[in-house]
């Protein structure tokens, strides 16, 4: 196989890798020390209008047993008596669309009127290329997890983080959204060491 068209493949397999990569980011409320904070617990259904429907999510166990690893790396414990901060998630699921040309370049001829198009740089009188091609439509859905971490006592939003991924039926879901939590609570600023063996 001739070498551009091995660095060609090379090329598109990346190109391919990085469009299906999850996007994630974070944000702290100013002023927050989040050091602080050790011991946590998960809003549960009721418990507040801000997680009412927690219960509906398709993967909601998933989710939340993958952050409780994650927090846990961190050296933050569970306590659903008296944390000292909550965390709740969200998840939303929109479709889109994406359009792409299968594009030919064919040559036309071009009309130039005068004192139109008629300057340099402009077609005028001679060959335009033309693009020919069928346009197609790309249905897909794009797939965003919200996590948020509140004080308990001032119910204050300390911190939130998500991600967010193009889906489709060749998604596999439960590496996604562990991939995908793994990837947000890498930007949660807390790290404590952990106590006891």
């Amino acid at each position: 196989m001739p070498i551009k068209s091995i660095v060609f493949l090379l090329i598109s397999a990346t190109l391919l890798a990085s469009c299906g990569a999850v996007k994630t980011s974070s944000f702290t409320s100013k002023g927050v020390d989040l050091k602080g904070y050790k011991s946590y617990a998960w809003i549960g259904p009721g418990d507040t209008t801000l997680n009412h429907y927690r219960d509906d999510k398709l993967y909601a166990g998933t989710i939340q047993q993958a952050s409780d690893m994650e927090l846990q790396k961190k050296g933050m414990v569970v306590d659903t008596h008296s944390p000292e901060a909550v965390f709740i998630f969200d998840t939303r699921l929109e479709d889109h669309v994406r359009y792409r040309q299968s594009a030919s370049v064919s040559v036309g001829v071009g009309v130039g009127y005068p004192g139109y198009y008629g300057g340099p740089g402009y077609y005028a009188g001679g060959s335009v290329p033309i693009v020919e091609g069928e346009v197609t439509a790309n249905y897909y859905k794009q797939g965003t997890l919200i996590i948020e971490m509140y004080d308990l006592k001032t119910h204050k939003l300390l911190w939130r983080g998500w991600g967010t991924k193009d889906l489709d039926h060749t998604t596999d879901m439960d590496y996604t959204i562990r991939k995908t939590i793994h990837d947000v609570f890498f930007y949660l600023p807390i790290k404590h060491k952990k106590t006891g063996s």
